[in-house]
């Protein structure tokens, strides 16, 4: 357990500001970028990372992607790649998922 800067999981201010508003409670990413129990703090408010786990993008569901922000998983799919040039969505991809709650 330890604290972590919020940029390293949550690699751009706008997605920050919709963590702390609570549109978004997950995060799906390439590579496991903290561990469960690890804390993190935006703008005075503390969060921890309830779990870890790791995902085939094939799996993710219509609830995955309203928890990251996207209205359903063809939205989802759209921002991804609009965000990532090279993005090329392959269910059979290993996606690591950092779920998250503010610490009260």
């Amino acid at each position: 357990m330890a604290r972590i800067d919020a940029d390293t999981l949550l690699p751009a201010p706008h997605i920050q500001q919709a963590v702390t508003a609570g549109r978004i409670s997950q995060l799906h990413r390439g590579n496991p970028y903290a561990e469960e129990g690890d804390t993190f703090d935006i703008d005075g408010e503390t969060f921890e990372v309830v779990e870890v786990s790791e995902r085939k993008l094939g799996d993710l569901t219509d609830e995955d992607a309203q928890a990251e922000g996207s209205e359903d998983l063809e939205a989802y799919r759209e921002r991804l790649n609009h965000a990532h040039d090279d993005f090329e969505w392959d269910d059979s991809a290993t996606v690591y998922r950092h779920r998250f709650e503010r610490v009260e």
